[in-house]
């Protein structure tokens, strides 16, 4: 299996920024709903790729939009040109399954967004799509399927090259379960990011181990090096 992969959902910089800096996540998936959260215009987007790219995101996700397939492909080209580390993303509709295709088979990074079923997820893995996004907690919502869905979809596109990027997980519980069954790449609100890095156990044993007797008094394990304070 391969090494999970973290991505934060969302254009806030000030959340996305500290993750990205520390090396917590991978890299930022974005759409038009997030970047309204944010108070974000699509205006902006050169400018946050390029935030985050100096910031170390290894792929940025950014969604093509239009009122026909001329019009997203012209933007869908344009994320692309932002550099090496955008990936565009493009709606699964029975268009955008044409779009990416086409996109590809040039060799373009494309990941088709709000795939709902395995008989998508499949057309995908037979046009090479990098990868395509289910949404957990839609499908919950909707009652069309869950973790196993999704883990349906995994089996039957990894063979082809086409990878899961999960998304609308809404706990951290919902990240181990999809990892559990093979789902390498997630993404999730800073907010549910922040959310798995604590524990309360974890607190209570580290203000125990600072308020150890052995640590009290204790010298420098290291004598100090001149002119550094």
């Amino acid at each position: 299996m391969r090494t999970p992969r973290l991505f934060v959902d969302s254009a806030d910089t000030a959340a996305v920024a500290p993750l990205l800096r520390d090396s917590l996540v991978h890299g930022v998936t974005t759409n038009p709903t997030i970047l309204d959260r944010a108070g974000r215009s699509a205006g902006e987007i050169p400018a946050l790729y390029a935030e985050w790219e100096r910031l170390g995101a290894r792929e940025i996700f950014v969604q093509a939009w239009g009122a026909d397939r001329e019009a997203t492909e012209h933007r869908a080209r344009q994320i692309l040109d932002l550099g090496e580390r955008a990936v565009v993303k493009i709606v699964a509709t029975a268009e955008g399954f044409a779009l990416a295709a086409a996109l590809s088979r040039e060799g373009a990074p494309v990941l088709l967004t709000g795939v709902y079923t395995v008989a998508q997820a499949l057309a995908a893995a037979s046009s090479s799509v990098r990868y395509i996004a289910p949404y957990l907690g839609r499908m919950r919502d909707a009652r069309i399927g869950g973790v196993e869905e999704i883990a349906r979809m995994q089996e039957i596109v990894g063979g082809a090259g086409t990878e899961v990027l999960a998304a609308s997980l809404r706990s951290p519980r919902d990240v181990v379960d999809l990892v559990a069954r093979g789902i390498t790449a997630v993404t999730a609100s800073p907010e549910v990011l922040a959310a798995m890095l604590v524990s309360e156990a974890t607190d209570g044993a580290a203000d125990a181990f600072e308020s150890a007797d052995s640590l009290r008094d204790a010298p420098e394990l290291l004598p100090p090096v001149p002119g550094i304070p």
